[in-house]
């Protein structure tokens, strides 16, 4: 069972010449409620983003690493615990914030990019990159517009701008999502799975525009099942069955504790008095000339 939920203060501050973290997970749960009992998508999860950083979240389907975004960005409510986010007005815990403070908070300080780009098909992508502006009462009718334009043109879809979503590819509207999210200039970018349905060509499109926002001093939290992204992230956390794990060793290689019971397990099974494989008896050492089927 989880701690009851109560506010957890954040963390004292660190020396000068570190590093102040962005956004504070303190033992993050959440437990969902199913008819087959209370099911712990997320088992305290504690961790610090800090500014500038591309982090990537590395799971398999199911592990929980949709569910930690949703915590971070404030769009699903944890059971307990508290995520922390750091301003230049003072650290705030967002669960504690209202529906509308919430809103607000989310559409001026995160931009969020989906796998499913949730573009509205009745806008054209100018249109739906001008859409968070006005929902945060940031519209200007000229300003908006070359705002906009700006954007598609940094991710190279200018010429496309008075199109319906529907009339350019999937690749290309995930980069319009990506535009999007950054329609009021917010600091932090949340992407969920943004090259899941994506082919690799176009996936590697869309990973050379994330490079090119942290470039530009953006701190981008990237949710992805694909391992072979890892060393592309700044910093990357595994997460499997709703917990934080130590990173897997890299494939072919074997950790201690498996190599002592593969030692034991075949010391087991070779009968005794049998040598092993180009070894003589009474030597522990293979002799040259003398390996498997040699007599």
């Amino acid at each position: 069972m989880p701690p009851r939920r109560e506010s957890i203060q954040a963390e004292s501050a660190p020396l000068t010449n570190q590093l102040q973290p962005l956004i504070q997970l303190r033992q993050v749960y959440k437990i969902y409620e199913t008819a087959a009992g209370d099911f712990p998508a997320l088992r305290g999860i504690s961790t610090d983003i800090y500014p500038g950083e591309f982090l990537g979240v590395i799971g398999k389907s199911g592990a929980g690493k949709s569910t930690l975004m949703n915590m971070i960005t404030g769009v699903d409510h944890l059971t307990s615990g508290e995520v922390i986010v750091h301003k230049e007005d003072g650290a705030v815990s967002i669960h504690t914030l209202s529906e509308d403070d919430l809103a607000l908070w989310r559409g001026r300080s995160m931009g969020v990019v989906y796998q499913s780009f949730q573009l509205l098909p009745m806008l054209t992508l100018v249109e739906n990159i001008m859409l968070p502006m006005d929902l945060c009462g940031l519209y200007n009718r000229t300003g908006s517009r070359e705002r906009a334009l700006e954007l598609l043109r940094m991710v190279e879809l200018e010429e496309h701008a008075y199109k319906l979503p529907n009339y350019i590819s999937g690749g290309q509207q995930q980069r319009v999502a990506i535009a999007r999210a950054l329609a009021n200039d917010p600091p932090i970018i949340a992407a969920d799975e943004p090259t899941g349905s994506l082919d690799s060509v176009t996936a590697e499109h869309v990973f050379e525009v994330f490079e090119r926002l942290i470039d530009n001093g953006k701190t981008i939290i990237m949710v992805t099942h694909d391992n072979s992204l890892a060393p592309r992230f700044s910093r990357h956390l595994v997460i499997q069955d709703g917990e934080i794990i130590p990173d897997p060793p890299p494939a072919g290689t074997m950790s201690p504790n498996s190599r002592q019971c593969l030692d034991k397990r075949n010391a087991t099974a070779r009968p005794a008095g049998a040598h092993r494989p180009g070894v003589l008896p009474g030597e522990h050492t293979p002799q040259p000339g003398r390996g498997k089927g040699k007599q």
